[in-house]
């Protein structure tokens, strides 16, 4: 009884911490939190404080005044302000606990990286997470953890293909055996896919719009096939670079996905890329597998069917995609069949 009330205390947990959002993974309990990668920093007398964190926070982007900073503390799927991460987590890691175990211990965290990270960002944010609270944390490659997720045989001598898109990149890799036979990341995802829409908006409407809106565009009427006639239609606001007030205009799906083809591109370059340096044996069970699609930006309209006519090979976007990630990192936490999947920096 006693060993089963330390147990309980301990809160262990999986943390995907992702470019857009995160998601964190408590033992037994399941997937307990999913917030924007968000935080708002408020300057006072000279002293930072944090104000707020990802739901509460996300609203504020671009909204904020002189004394306030809406943060994303990773790009690219790393971390890019390690001291502002850290406050970041420790703030995910209490919420996701409740405010903290009974007995006060440390926890233990599996924590999600891409797998073309380096190892001064492995190690970075192995720091910032025990800085923030953890006793032993122990790292995970991204298309591993999403593969397990989307219950892939990982763990069989089969090959299995899977796309992990987040915000920041995309990871493409092969797994047989609890091990990756083949991996390639390219700095492209729901991030660029956004600036991409802005760009576009901005060089052929003379129209500057921000993130969230850009996002929005693409949850609308985003797609990676371009329709044979204009598709869908919306309203997007915001400031006319000509008299430098704000408008409304109307924009296409078809001028949507026009945008968005040079991004698509480059997630098929790194797919072929990965079919062609890929082994006989394992090429064979992936003709008969397919390729499966994680990660946000699997959800772009179409892209599974773009993918497939692209390679010939039949492609499918996992269930439950946006947290495919934490919880395949939540079952190499939980089930000892997954303990050789993890890694230290």
């Amino acid at each position: 009884m006693i060993r089963r009330l330390f147990a309980s205390s301990t809160h262990d947990m999986a943390i995907d911490l992702g470019t857009v959002n995160t998601v964190i993974h408590v033992r037994d309990r399941g997937i307990v939190l999913n917030e924007p990668s968000v935080i708002a920093i408020e300057t006072v007398g000279g002293v930072r404080r944090v104000k707020v964190v990802g739901n509460e926070a996300k609203p504020m982007m671009g909204k904020t005044p002189a004394n306030i900073q809406a943060i994303r503390p990773l790009r690219d799927g790393v971390i890019a302000d390690i001291d502002v991460a850290e406050q970041m987590i420790k703030h995910f890691m209490a919420k996701a606990i409740g405010g903290g175990s009974r007995f006060g211990r440390r926890h233990e965290v599996v924590i999600c990286v891409p797998s073309g990270s380096t190892m001064v960002e492995r190690r970075a944010i192995q720091v910032a997470t025990m800085n923030a609270g953890a006793s032993r944390v122990q790292l995970i490659d991204e298309p591993m953890a999403a593969a397990i997720g989307a219950g892939l045989p990982v763990t069989e001598p089969r090959g299995a293909m899977v796309v992990d898109i987040g915000g920041g990149t995309t990871e493409v890799a092969v797994l047989s055996l609890q091990g990756i036979a083949y991996s390639n990341s390219v700095r492209m995802g729901g991030d660029k896919l956004d600036d991409a829409i802005s760009s576009h908006i901005r060089r052929h409407h003379n129209l500057m719009i921000g993130e969230m809106t850009a996002e929005r565009v693409k949850h609308a009427i985003g797609s990676a096939v371009i329709p044979v006639d204009e598709g869908r239609v919306i309203s997007v606001k915001g400031r006319d670079l000509v008299n430098g007030r704000p408008a409304e205009i109307r924009i296409s799906e078809a001028e949507i996905a026009e945008a968005l083809s040079e991004g698509v591109g480059q997630i098929k370059l790194a797919v072929m890329s990965a079919l062609e340096r890929t082994a006989p044996e394992l090429s064979a069970d992936i003709i008969d597998e397919g390729i499966t699609l994680t990660g946000g930006g699997a959800l772009l309209g179409q892209l599974d069917q773009a993918l497939s006519d692209h390679t010939g090979l039949p492609v499918k976007v996992a269930e439950n995609a946006l947290i495919c990630v934490a919880m395949g990192a939540g079952k190499a936490l939980e089930d000892p069949a997954y303990q050789g999947v993890l890694t230290t920096a």
